[in-house]
């Protein structure tokens, strides 16, 4: 269940609070092996995971992570001070928890049952955590020096969630539903800290209008308006839930990924440099409704792939790459660590 460190320096000094336990909660953003190991999920197949070592391997470790390596989740660890992203929730052994914490996201996952997708919504998580802490495998100490993270990155705004007028199809049809789902993370947000999570952080909605799943259409040139007018709705309303909480910190995504790919001229971070073609995936598929990992019967790839990953903002057509996320968390890091910094308020 644990990723190889490879040819990547050791663990940040954590905070001065010393957070030594971390739960993870959501979607494909932080999940790190909870999808099963099957033809189904492409995660657990080459080019994912192929990331190569300081050591020269060429030799693909797939993890279960949506990346060609480390994921959002990794990289805030090591802020923490732990090697990487806890196990996750499927790879740890029956009635145990690591040290370090457990990930309970699964790839696809919201707060919405997603039928084509068959994964626990994060109200489900959250209630597998809770039954966990109530058995007595996560102890009550553990969580005195926890830290929980919340990603809800889209799934509920995709075609296929199971609630009416899911799909993004006008500005009219999206505000009260947005609502909805902001009020279910705020809910649960709120449950783990009734249950003795110290702390949660919680990430915005990033720019879904800019992943290369809703470039595709004008080759990879603009952002889709519509889709970014809704994740703007969305964290709005999540400051509103939530800004004043003060256990809880805001992971502010959409201004970290519009900063690299879709900033003004003359503007954006200076990580944005880094990459070219910043709305292009690394991974794309050769055919309109194939998928990066894609092969045919005989084994032939379906699917093109970038030379050098790290040049790539995105991976496939919705999550970024290892590079990309290393970019999102420096932004993030200062007020992260002031916010973990600050003592717990009862």
């Amino acid at each position: 269940a644990r990723v190889e460190a490879r040819g990547t320096p050791s663990a940040d000094q954590g905070s001065k609070n010393q957070w030594s336990s971390m739960f993870v909660f959501g979607d494909g953003f932080v999940d790190n092996g909870n999808l099963p190991k099957t033809d189904t999920w492409r995660q657990w197949s080459y080019p994912y995971g192929s990331y190569l070592n300081s050591r020269g391997s060429a030799t693909p470790v797939p993890t279960g992570r949506l990346s060609n390596y480390w994921i959002q989740s990794d990289f805030i660890a090591r802020i923490l001070g732990l090697s990487e992203a806890p196990p996750s929730y499927r790879l740890t052994p029956h009635l145990s928890c690591d040290p370090s914490g457990m990930t309970f996201a699964f790839g696809g996952a919201g707060v919405y049952e997603v039928p084509d997708k068959k994964v626990p919504t994060l109200a489900t998580q959250v209630n597998a955590f809770t039954r966990l802490l109530n058995a007595g495998v996560i102890s009550k100490q553990q969580l005195q020096s926890s830290v929980a993270l919340v990603s809800i990155s889209g799934s509920d705004y995709m075609t296929g969630a199971n609630v009416e007028n899911a799909f993004l199809s006008s500005f009219d049809d999206i505000d009260s539903y947005i609502g909805n789902v902001t009020t279910e993370i705020a809910k649960n947000v709120g449950k783990l800290h009734r249950l003795g999570v110290r702390k949660v952080l919680v990430n915005n909605m990033h720019p879904i209008g800019c992943t290369p799943l809703r470039t595709s259409s004008n080759n990879y040139t603009t952002c889709n308006l519509l889709a970014n007018y809704a994740a703007t709705v969305h964290n709005i309303n999540i400051e509103h839930l939530m800004g004043n909480k003060n256990n809880a910190h805001i992971l502010d995504l959409y201004t970290a990924f519009t900063d690299i790919v879709n900033h003004a001229p003359g503007e954006g971070s200076e990580r944005s440099n880094n990459f070219k073609r910043k709305l292009t995936p690394c991974c794309e598929a050769s055919t309109e409704l194939g998928y990066c990992g894609q092969v045919s019967p005989s084994g032939e790839r379906l699917y093109d792939l970038c030379k050098n990953p790290d040049k790539k903002f995105y991976w496939d057509e919705t999550y970024p790459t290892t590079a990309g996320w290393e970019a999102v968390t420096e932004a993030l890091e200062e007020p992260l660590r002031e916010f973990l910094d600050r003592d717990y308020v009862p």
